[in-house]
């Protein structure tokens, strides 16, 4: 049994600017954290969902990234645009948000 129903990483990976494949921390992944910690504390989650830092994600290319734990949902290009639709979705409800996924994440037709 885990202490929290989720468990979420955000990238905070951070590379030189010379790096063509750029960073997460670069496109604001630290802003993008606190104001999800601040909006699952404002909701009153925070005894529930908690939300972690992390190092590369090996994701680069698809930052801002992302994983929920358990359900092992990877999304990408994540805004603070898209804030209440996770919360509201992914958090809440177990719900995937198709056009956040990762390209490995989507179903092959």
């Amino acid at each position: 049994m885990s202490l929290y129903q989720k468990h979420v990483f955000i990238c905070e990976n951070v590379r030189d600017d010379s790096d063509t494949r750029g960073s997460c921390s670069q496109k604001g992944s630290p802003d993008f954290r606190n104001k999800l910690k601040e909006e699952v504390d404002r909701l009153g989650l925070k005894s529930k969902i908690r939300i972690n830092k992390a190092g590369c994600l090996g994701t680069c290319n698809q930052g801002i990234s992302m994983v929920i734990y358990p359900e092992g949902i990877w999304y990408g290009k994540v805004t603070e645009a898209d804030l209440p639709e996770i919360i509201e979705k992914s958090l809440l409800n177990n719900e995937k948000i198709d056009r956040l996924l990762m390209p490995f994440m989507r179903k092959k037709v």
